[in-house]
């Protein structure tokens, strides 16, 4: 398999992982830089991935620390590792906010289902909760969708580069790629592992 294949594969990859809820890299770690300098991993869902342009899309809660670390540093990393290909995807490049009201954060959340939209219209993630409350199934009071609504943001990721690393035996493979501004592949090489 040529590098430019392997590429395209890794893109294929991610596609399918945004549309299957049970692929490997549907669940990827999104990792910044807090106002500290500490760095921060979490989980996120893998809503959207493109790989004719090369970006990937997560939607946030816009009251969450990381939507707070990302308009100070929008230099990320998303780390994904799909155990059932023996892969890990590593993938370096710049975050952009789109806010409650935007075009982009209304088209996406309008694709939501309800139970979905109702995620963002409980309490600011990281607040304290109440023990009584942690395994009731619906809120107590009827919520407002609206309320979700304005708390929804989209992150939409564009890549610089991507370590693509595959676990093999006897020997594991290891390249990188580079993209330019538009998202097209500007070069790539095999590196060790």
């Amino acid at each position: 398999m040529s590098l430019t294949d392997i590429d395209a594969s890794a893109w294929a990859e991610l596609e399918t992982a945004a549309a299957n809820p049970h692929s490997g890299f549907r669940y990827v770690n999104l990792c910044s830089v807090d106002v500290e300098g500490r760095a921060q991993a979490r989980m996120v869902v893998l809503r959207s991935a493109d790989g004719s342009t090369r970006s990937l899309e997560f939607h946030t809660d816009t009251r969450s620390a990381k939507w707070l670390e990302l308009s100070a540093n929008p230099e990320v990393t998303v780390l994904g590792f799909c155990p059932q290909a023996r892969l890990q995807l590593r993938l370096q490049g710049r975050v952009e906010r789109h806010g409650p009201g935007s075009e982009i954060a209304d088209a996406a959340w309008n694709g939501l289902p309800g139970r979905t939209r109702m995620t963002y219209a409980g309490g600011p993630p990281g607040d304290e909760r109440a023990l009584e409350t942690i395994d009731v199934p619906v809120p107590p009071d009827p919520v407002d969708e609206a309320e979700g609504k304005a708390r929804f943001g989209v992150l939409r990721f564009r890549p610089r580069t991507l370590d693509w690393f595959e676990l093999r035996q006897p020997d594991n493979r290891r390249a990188i790629f580079a993209y330019d501004e538009t998202g097209a592949l500007a070069s790539c090489r095999w590196v060790n592992p």
